[in-house]
């Protein structure tokens, strides 16, 4: 661990960075120098750090968010760069495998980060400010500094076009002190204030390990263990099983009678999502036709909405009946066959939802909510994957919130890396003339696809009305497509002059290599 001045002097100067490189920009560019900072700071102050086996990837995926954040620029590709940052200088700072306890102790940072300053301040020494050798420095550059000086005036009189360099460099120095004072007004200051409570919680860490030390008890594998009577009789569990069970909780015969009321309480609801299963074969799988009179949108939500209600339930029943010693009874068999049968039928619904999913894009178009069910439909068939693993390998439920955690980071750095705007805008243009098109939906996406709308000019010039969903409540100007485009373009152009090299990104630079600035038109004053 390095000194508290020296933490001090790392965190001004990142406040300062980030003040100086984010103030009126883009996320973009700019980050790539703020994320050195970051990394090159906290692997100083932690450089044992290196040597923990999940930094390397953690590493990859924080740089492949990095690409996707200066290549796309979308608001997903920030928050994966924000989210694999944080994760990166936690794991630096703390011991941790899970990406939850990680969050935690992320927050945590954040939450004391003023207690954290104030204790690095109060420990500050003034023998530590001795030892950063300012004294030493300056007394080793006073007689440089008089012999560069005598110099310098020499060649700034025998040589012009040193001379209007200098002179140059006299003008552009008045300018920078000239608007220096900018900094001091209020929005500037509470600007600052974010940079330092951003830097803050990235580069001072927290003086409790508790979120760490709490991580460290947990275990992928359960173990087998003897139970205390009387404190068993203490629990909350107990008093549940008590309520519904009665004696046949208690004795020595109570996880026997625990695994018949699972076997009987999986029989049960494997019948109830057969019933449902074959339902959904019948007329979702074989089926289905789709007529006008179809409401896809409320197809897809009551199937998302029973398979959100079936894996939560399936969850919580089986971390239930799989939680402790039931595990190691040698007789149940059956119980095991019913939570394997029961988890299979989840994936048979899983496949029913994906099913409605693909109907309501193939005839409505892409959307994001329709992308949305496609990514929680991967979340829970990794769900499924893990709660089998679970019960077969005898695994804790910390095992299965660790590793559908960093399946979650796995899938958010993923998603980053595609341009969903541009996605969306592709494949819903290129089937326009099969789909009905929600072009007010269209016109409020990103930047990036600008370009696909003017190359299909018949889109903006048709009198199309507006579809049910996303664009519905966007735009109730009045304003006709092409001219709601126009403006969107007049926006950019204008935004990006605001901007210097700081804010840039290839997906601005595409959009203006492709599309010609417009001028003001009459219509652009309503």
């Amino acid at each position: 661990m390095k000194t508290p001045a020296l933490k001090m002097v790392l965190l001004f100067a990142g406040t300062i960075l980030f003040n100086i490189i984010f103030w009126q920009e883009k996320i973009a560019l700019n980050v790539l120098l703020f994320d050195a900072f970051i990394l090159l700071s906290v692997f100083y102050l932690y450089p044992a750090a290196f040597t923990k086996p999940a930094m390397k990837w953690l590493l990859l995926a924080h740089v492949v968010t990095l690409v996707t954040l200066i290549v796309h620029n979308t608001i997903l590709s920030k928050l994966a760069f924000s989210a694999t940052l944080l994760l990166v200088v936690v794991f630096i700072q703390f011991l941790h495998r899970s990406v939850w306890y990680a969050a935690a102790s992320a927050v945590g940072n954040y939450l004391l980060f003023v207690f954290s300053f104030l204790e690095d301040i109060r420990q500050i020494k003034k023998g530590e400010i001795k030892s950063l050798g300012i004294r030493k420095a300056l007394r080793f550059l006073i007689i440089p500094i008089m012999i560069v000086g005598v110099f310098f005036l020499i060649y700034s009189f025998s040589n012009t076009v040193f001379k209007d360099v200098v002179n140059s460099i006299g003008i552009a120095l008045q300018h920078f002190f000239a608007r220096f004072f900018d900094w001091f007004n209020w929005q500037r200051v509470g600007f600052l204030m974010l940079g330092l409570f951003v830097t803050g919680g990235l580069l001072l860490k927290m003086k409790s390990n508790y979120f760490s030390e709490k991580e460290f008890s947990k275990h992928n594998d359960l173990r087998r263990s003897r139970h205390n009577l009387k404190k068993w009789k203490e629990a909350a569990m107990f008093d549940l099983l008590t309520l519904f069970m009665g004696r046949f909780a208690n004795g020595v015969m109570a996880l026997r009678n625990e695994n018949t009321v699972g076997i009987i309480s999986l029989v049960m609801l494997n019948i109830l999502l057969l019933f449902i299963n074959a339902i959904d074969v019948a007329y979702v799988w074989f089926g289905f036709s789709y007529t006008p009179d179809v409401n896809l949108t409320q197809y897809v939500h009551e199937g998302t909405g029973m398979l959100i209600f079936s894996i939560v339930l399936a969850m919580f029943v089986l971390l239930f009946f799989f939680r402790g010693n039931l595990n190691f009874y040698k007789k149940n068999k059956w119980l095991r066959y019913g939570a394997y049968g029961w988890i299979a039928q989840n994936a048979i619904l899983v496949v029913s939802v994906l099913l409605r999913d693909y109907y309501y894009i193939a005839h409505m178009g892409l959307a994001y909510k329709r992308i949305g069910v496609l990514v929680f439909l991967l979340m829970v068939l990794m769900g499924l994957i893990t709660v089998f693993i679970k019960i077969h390998q005898r695994k804790t439920a910390y095992y299965l919130w660790r590793v559908n955690g960093w399946f979650a980071v796995v899938l958010l750095v993923a998603a980053s890396c595609v341009h969903w705007d541009e996605t969306i805008a592709s494949y819903n243009l290129a089937h326009k003339n099969t789909i009905p098109l929600d072009v007010k939906f269209l016109l409020s996406l990103s930047d990036k696809t600008l370009p696909l709308l003017e190359s299909n000019q018949d889109v903006l010039n048709a009198k199309v009305g507006l579809v049910q969903g996303e664009g519905e409540y966007l735009y109730r100007s009045g304003l006709t497509p092409k001219e709601l485009f126009e403006i969107r373009k007049k926006i950019f152009f204008e935004k990006q002059k605001t901007y210097s090299w700081l804010s840039w990104n290839a997906a601005d630079t595409y959009v203006k290599t492709k599309l010609a600035e417009p001028v003001i038109t009459s219509f652009l004053s309503k």
